[in-house]
């Protein structure tokens, strides 16, 4: 199916918790280079860019051969700036577009591809993933991103609370390594229709208050898919994930050179 999958690379300097967080170096690389190292493997893609409001940015990515795409400095949120570099001539025809986090250098291409799958082959307007969460340390960390599914797979909430909770005690090991406890993993695939009437929403009231700009679509009634995968890495959000992230790439070119 060549020719249907557009992915899109969003990257703003304007990170609260990281600052410059796309050039913040990863052992000894941008961060974006990691990112974008990674993404130009994935077949899965028909064509992949990266999407800015930073020449400094582009500069390093135009360096690694990576498309380009320059966006306006106002856009709320990364799938604003998808939006508008889907619109652009060159862009208009792909029917499906995937937003690949800039923050996700160990993302696995069968995440990605699942995500894609919901909505290419399975009808969904929009597909995302979630993963165990694991540890009750990652239940309860507000940075940690959960979400709810219904059983057909729909998305019900995302929440950096613990959800659900369990009312009479807390859940077991062995549970948080299976559903109903799942963590968001932020990659995202929409069709275009989809992709303009989430970005044609005004923010909305649960948005606002959790900070997590995939409760607009919710609370509209966009139909998100949630495909459940294996062990997902986390992106890079604070210092603290660029030092747990370091150990990772070194342990996996630690392996490569076995």
């Amino acid at each position: 199916m060549s020719g249907q999958v557009l992915g899109i690379v969003p990257a703003r300097l304007a990170s609260t918790r990281l600052p410059n967080k796309p050039l913040y170096p990863i052992l000894g690389r941008p961060l974006i280079e990691w990112v974008w190292r990674r993404v130009e493997t994935m077949s899965v893609l028909d064509h992949a860019v990266v999407a800015t409001d930073s020449e400094e940015v582009a500069e390093v990515c135009r360096a690694l051969g990576a498309p380009v795409e320059m966006t306006s400095r106002e856009h709320p949120s990364g799938t604003d700036r998808v939006a508008e570099v889907a619109d652009r001539a060159g862009y208009d025809h792909y029917p499906y577009i995937a937003n690949v986090q800039g923050d996700e250098p160990l993302l696995k291409e069968a995440h990605l591809r699942a995500a894609i799958d919901l909505v290419r082959d399975q009808g969904w307007e929009v597909g995302t993933c979630a993963t165990p969460v694991m540890s009750d340390d990652a239940r309860t960390d507000s940075s940690v991103v959960k979400v709810a599914r219904a059983t057909s797979g729909r998305a019900l909430y995302f929440s950096r609370a613990p959800i659900p909770y369990k009312r009479d005690e807390k859940p077991a090991g062995e549970e948080l390594e299976r559903e109903p406890f799942l963590r968001h993993v932020g990659i995202y695939a929409y069709t275009r229709d989809a992709l303009h009437d989430w970005v044609a929403l005004a923010p909305s009231p649960l948005e606002r208050l959790e900070q997590l700009e995939q409760l607009r679509p919710v609370e509209a009634g966009l139909r998100i898919g949630v495909a459940v995968v294996g062990a997902a890495d986390p992106g890079v959000d604070t210092a603290a994930d660029v030092l747990r992230m370091e150990e990772r790439l070194g342990e996996r070119r630690a392996t490569s050179l076995v």
